[in-house]
C-alpha cells in the first residue's frame, strides 16, 4: 500500500484500493526480484505467534522472475508462516516453467 510504516490493506477493499492506487504511480521495469518482498512479509508474519493473523501476499506482474533461486528459497522459508503467496501473471510476458 505504499506505507512503509503499516503496509497492510484491510480487507478486500483495501487490496483494490491499493492496488487501483499502485497502479497510478507505480512505473514496471526490470528485474522483477520476488524474494525481498516474500522475506518482508514473511517477517511480519513471524511476528505474530498466537494465530490471531494471517497474511496474504498477492504479488500481480508483468514479467518473468529475475531472482527464481533467492524467491523459491523465500517461499520455503515461509513456508511454516502464517501466510499465503499468490502469484498472478499479466500481460505477454511467459510465465511457462515459472
Amino acid at each position: 500500500n505504499n506505507n512503509m510504516d503499516n503496509p497492510s490493506c484491510a480487507g478486500i477493499e483495501g487490496v483494490l484500493e491499493s492496488y487501483l492506487q499502485s497502479l497510478r504511480t507505480v512505473q514496471l521495469y526490470g528485474p522483477t526480484n520476488f524474494a525481498p518482498v516474500i522475506n518482508q512479509v514473511a517477517g511480519a508474519a513471524a511476528q505474530v505467534t498466537d494465530g490471531s493473523q494471517y497474511h496474504v501476499l498477492l504479488i500481480i506482474t508483468d514479467g518473468v522472475i529475475s531472482d527464481m533461486l533467492q524467491t523459491k528459497e523465500a517461499i520455503v522459508t515461509a513456508s511454516a508462516l502464517p501466510m499465503s503467496i499468490i502469484i498472478v501473471g499479466v500481460g505477454p510476458a511467459e510465465f511457462e516453467g515459472e
